[in-house]
């Protein structure tokens, strides 16, 4: 078996591959598409290595298995065979709206904005619903320019949702009371 090295030295002038094998600058738009995606996850990673209960993280595992999908699905270019890569469907948005409905039932309701913090896990998920939206507005200006599968931003709108609904709910496991933000006048 040939050595696997990380440095292949390919993209030492400022260009990287797409799926696909064509050559593009570092800054191109579908590469700060997936790699947002990317750092999405890493921070997903980050909240599920809190102390937070079993369910929620095996929840945010299912959901860095779907960013990584997605990440696969944005990487894809000419040249990509798309049936070749895993998909996203309908059930994975529909098990987000599950998440949300069921953290929902356990959450007072809202009439004013909150202001992120109280816990580091809830921070963290303030943080993932962050880059989520930041990842977002990335995928649908590619989407102006390229094609982009529809779930994959109808994914990312749901999963910024899932992170504020769960931000609050880890704050409710922990006791911690929303903190609503005042407009100085």
């Amino acid at each position: 078996m040939k050595d696997w090295k990380i440095y292949t030295k390919t993209g030492d002038k400022g260009e990287t591959s797409l799926l696909g094998g064509r050559r593009v600058p570092k800054h191109h738009l579908k590469i700060e598409a997936y790699g947002t995606a990317d750092e999405l996850n890493s921070f997903i990673g980050l909240l599920r290595d809190q102390a937070i209960g079993d369910g929620y993280k095996a929840v945010l595992l299912e959901i860095q298995d779907r960013v990584f999908t997605a990440e696969s699905l944005l990487a894809c270019d000419q040249g990509c065979r798309p049936e070749d890569l895993p998909l996203l469907v309908d059930s994975d948005i529909e098990f987000l709206e599950k998440q949300i409905d069921l953290m929902n039932e356990a959450l007072p309701p809202l009439d004013k904005f909150i202001l992120p913090g109280g816990h580091p896990a809830v921070s963290y998920a303030h943080v993932c619903r962050c880059v989520c939206r930041r990842a977002e507005r990335i995928i649908t200006q590619l989407s102006g320019e390229d094609a982009v599968d529809e779930l994959v931003i109808r994914y990312f709108n749901r999963l910024s949702d899932y992170f504020f609904v769960l931000a609050r709910k880890l704050a409710l496991d922990l006791g911690i009371p929303d903190n609503p933000w005042q407009a100085r006048k």
